[in-house]
């Protein structure tokens, strides 16, 4: 029998708690029935199994994320936009560690996971109108901006930048310069043929 007052909901909202506290990989059932002092079949009337809690959490996750780059997008454009929108989700990574890591776990294409992950990728378009890129170019570019912002909170959050001292935060500012520049000088079809017709052949002494 279903315990009063635990929901889909509410176990997910613990979980994601849990996340930041112990770290995506650490949350389990068990440790969630744990939280509420119930024991674990109490759960399952709710969830399906662990797989589907973490799906859940990822969801939930995604979702929240994709709210907060709405609104740092609002109201913004080109650069600015760029700025908000990539501030957004390095905030969110420092805040929520643990939902971090769940945004980015795999999930069925069927799931409402892959509902707000297609939010983030509608959002990442939206910044990139300011920016005038057609197709292909516009897919090209929420990709590299993907692998830049994601890249850099994750190797961000785990450490890797530590042991330098250039700090996070001068590297950071950098980078989005670069985006920046290279979002507002993308270069043509015209421009990347004449570059790949200048380009030595394969095999030609350099």
């Amino acid at each position: 029998m279903a315990r009063a007052g635990l929901s889909p909901e509410v176990l997910v909202t613990a979980a994601a708690e849990l996340a930041d506290e112990i770290g995506f990989e650490n949350v389990t059932i068990g440790v969630v029935a744990r939280r509420f002092g119930v024991r674990e079949p109490s759960l399952y009337s709710h969830i399906r199994n662990a797989n589907d809690l973490r799906v859940r959490v990822a969801a939930k996750a995604l979702g929240d994320l994709a709210d907060q780059l709405s609104e740092a997008l609002a109201g913004r454009s080109g650069r600015e936009a760029l700025l908000a929108f990539a501030a957004a989700y390095r905030d969110y990574g420092r805040d929520h560690p643990g939902r971090f890591t769940a945004a980015r776990m795999p999930f069925p294409l069927d799931s409402p996971a892959a509902d707000a992950a297609r939010r983030h990728s509608e959002l990442t378009r939206a910044l990139l109108r300011g920016y005038a890129l057609g197709e292909p170019d516009e897919t090209d570019a929420v990709r590299l901006l993907g692998a830049t912002i994601l890249g850099f909170v994750t190797l961000e959050a785990g450490g890797s930048y530590r042991h330098h001292p250039r700090s996070a935060d001068a590297s950071w500012n950098a980078a989005m310069d670069a985006l920046d520049v290279a979002l507002r000088n993308w270069p043509t079809a015209e421009e990347k043929a004449s570059a790949g017709a200048k380009s030595p052949k394969p095999g030609k002494d350099l």
